[in-house]
């Protein structure tokens, strides 16, 4: 799951449930060298970058299971991508308490459990009735969300220090590969994308509803790659990211934006809605 801070505001729409739009659209992308890394290359969607996507969970997101609207993307537990990924929830878990977080219990395996994920063992976050263990549902004390999350808000720090990588970064998708050129030298490039349905795997287009894609999510008041600023900084890098930002402001600036269809579809309906008022 991936809540926000209220630093973004969200501009109000009452927009149709069936606004999902096709994912194969004509994209921008840019490419770029790491200032701080010259065997680090940056390939990234300008289009989703640039689009006005934000976070509504608990304000108007279906959820991705039917009848779960409240559990927004986390009706199935968050696999981990490495042991760095897992020692840090090790660690954030320490900081909850049973006052803090509705489903609580001592012991990484009572927290955890092993799912077969592309036919080998794979651990995630264990899933307790339908949703994951650190969901806290509506009426709890402590407030309905992402325990870890609220954790981190009320700690100070950002959520991405204490939640699975894999929360963080949605619906920010990175593909990272060594690539050999021609004079025979290599480059590790990174790829930034939405994470549209098709990234969830063979099952991703059965999801019920998924943001990315949808007008009722695209009503950021900044652009994404301003939106998820600290997450794009972890992923590809203080100095690649402060490039990234220049590239894309000066985007901007010309005006000349292959526009997300979702965010179209959202500035038409805000437009459109005082007519029909």
């Amino acid at each position: 799951m991936t809540q926000r801070t209220n630093q973004s505001k969200q501009v109000a729409l009452t927009l149709p449930r069936d606004t999902e739009v096709d994912i194969d659209f004509p994209r921008e992308w840019i490419e770029f060298a790491d200032p701080a890394d010259a065997e680090h290359m940056v390939r990234a969607d300008l289009t989703w970058l640039l689009s006005r996507w934000a976070c509504i969970f608990g304000r108007g997101c279906h959820g991705i299971v039917p009848g779960r609207a409240a559990d927004g993307c986390c009706s199935h537990g968050a696999f981990f991508t490495d042991d760095d990924d897992e020692q840090r929830l090790k660690e954030a878990v320490k900081r909850l308490t049973p006052e803090t977080w509705q489903h609580h219990r001592k012991g990484f395996k009572k927290y955890t459990e092993v799912d077969e994920l592309d036919d080998k063992p794979a651990r995630r976050t264990a899933t307790v009735d339908g949703a994951c263990v650190f969901l806290n549902r509506e009426g709890f004390g402590a407030g309905a969300g992402c325990a870890l999350h609220a954790q981190a808000l009320r700690d100070g720090v950002h959520p991405l220090e204490y939640k699975p990588d894999v929360c963080w970064q949605l619906p920010i998708r990175r593909e990272q590969e060594w690539v050999k050129r021609p004079d025979d030298t290599k480059v590790l490039v990174d790829t930034i994308s939405e994470f549209d349905r098709r990234g969830w795997g063979e099952g991703g287009h059965d999801l019920h509803w998924w943001c990315t894609s949808s007008a009722e999510a695209h009503t950021g008041t900044q652009p994404m790659y301003l939106e998820y600023g600290p997450e794009l900084t972890a992923l590809i890098g203080e100095a690649a990211y402060g490039r990234l930002a220049e590239l894309c402001a000066a985007r901007v600036r010309t005006g000349l934006i292959a526009v997300h269809p979702a965010t179209t579809a959202a500035q038409e309906t805000a437009t459109a809605a005082p007519e029909n008022s």
